[in-house]
């Protein structure tokens, strides 16, 4: 048999079974909070195996061999699938803060090596070569999991298990190339305007949800917060009134449709104490963002003694008001917002609150004669409103709208004016 006696393991270490389980340590922490017993211990796994993944690299070329710990024995070779899942899994643990920094100049130099010895281009696309089209152990005919064994396999152009893989290590690697735009930002989102309760179906735990960072459902911000940190942001919750404490630290601070009495029992609603704290904030150098939703699911009164500070009201006038998949009738052109939404051209938002504005307050995207968006420059700070809470995960995951309407793209130049 293959597996040794004592030990239990196989005779050589397969780059790609290496690879699978790098991918799944920096994955699977995705879906785990800090909190959670295990996630410090993966960490830990993660750490152990980086270095290892460094000492293995080829110097010269960046790559990883298929058999590893073998590399100068003939006929081993580099291979493209575990040498694209070794980049992405260091690129992505470096981003994460999982991993010291220096592991990022490994994932650099592993990507630039796969871009010469594996990508090639022929009739005009780009072409993937060099992955192992399987690899394993024992079944029939037997596979004994010797270096020779590894070697006697077959390698593939444009194989899947290789393309999927460069794919994500290709992401890492632009999102590297602007992560440094949000770095020793924080953009804080308010849970305490906004504080909808549901029961837990796993625990039958109450638990927050609708517009939170973590709410992974059509109602929630974790596409758009995984954005704001891919471009080097901290995203975290404020879950109490602001004050000057409570807003301490932040960059930028994100108030999204407050509860009204139908969506919370005992709703939080906008104090003169909150306004003004906010405002001071605000003059200080920090970035608002206010986004109101139309006058039927929205605690509107209180949240406008709020934007009125910054010369904006959302008013009880709607528009884009959808019927069924008309997608159309939500379209709103941005060329006019072009100050904030450099590469995005056209949205899709839906019942949403037309502004009236006054001095400071600015329009930024207009359409039809009406207000869609406005800023304010308020003493070293800006705001920026619309009257919909729009980058919910439904309308940025592209499965719902047809793909003419960028909200995906929008929200990352959102995020980048944010930012900035």
């Amino acid at each position: 048999p293959w597996a040794d006696k004592a030990t239990g393991l196989s005779p050589n270490a397969w780059d790609r079974a290496i690879g699978w389980y790098a991918m799944a340590l920096v994955d699977v922490l995705d879906y785990l909070p800090a909190t959670n017993p295990h996630h410090a211990e993966l960490v830990k796994d993660l750490q152990r195996l980086a270095p290892v993944l460094a000492k293995y690299q080829d110097a010269k070329t960046g790559t990883w061999s298929i058999v590893m710990g073998h590399e100068t024995e003939k006929g081993n070779y580099a291979e493209a699938s575990g040498s694209s899942m070794f980049v992405y899994a260091l690129a992505k643990g470096v981003r994460m803060n999982y991993l010291d920094k220096k592991y990022a100049a490994v994932a650099r130099k592993g990507y630039d090596g796969i871009l010469k010895t594996f990508i090639s281009t022929e009739n005009g696309a780009l072409a993937l070569n060099g992955t192992v089209s399987v690899g394993g152990l024992g079944g029939t005919p037997y596979r004994d999991g010797s270096f020779k064994y590894y070697l006697s396999e077959p390698l593939r152009k444009d194989d899947l298990k290789g393309v999927g893989p460069f794919i994500l290590a290709s992401t890492e690697m632009e999102i590297a190339q602007e992560n440094a735009l949000g770095q020793g930002k924080t953009v804080g989102l308010d849970y305490y305007f906004n504080h909808e309760m549901r029961k837990n179906v796993f625990t039958g735990q109450p638990e927050q949800w609708h517009y939170t960072w973590e709410d992974r459902t059509h109602g929630g911000f974790w596409l758009w917060g995984t954005q704001l940190r891919e471009l080097g942001a901290r995203t975290v919750p404020v879950p109490t009134a602001p004050t000057a404490t409570s807003l301490k630290g932040l960059s930028v601070y994100v108030i999204v449709d407050p509860d009204s009495k139908k969506e919370s029992p005992q709703p939080n609603y906008v104090s003169p104490a909150d306004g003004q704290a906010v405002a001071d904030w605000v003059r200080a150098g920090g970035t608002l963002v206010l986004l109101a939703n139309d006058t039927a699911n929205c605690e509107i009164k209180h949240f406008n003694t709020l934007a009125q500070r910054f010369g904006m009201q959302f008013t009880d006038q709607s528009v884009n008001m959808v019927q069924g998949s008309q997608f159309e009738q939500g379209r709103v052109d941005l060329t006019s917002g072009s100050l904030v939404f450099k590469q995005a051209k056209a949205a899709y938002i839906k019942e949403l609150s037309v502004l009236s504005l006054q001095n400071p307050a600015q329009p930024l995207v207009t359409n039809n004669g009406k207000v869609i968006m406005a800023t304010a420059q308020v003493g070293k700070g800006r705001v920026l409103a619309l009257g919909d809470p729009w980058l919910y995960n439904e309308y940025t995951d592209g499965r719902k709208i047809p793909a003419t309407f960028e909200n995906f793209q929008a929200g990352k130049d959102l995020g980048r004016w944010l930012l900035k």
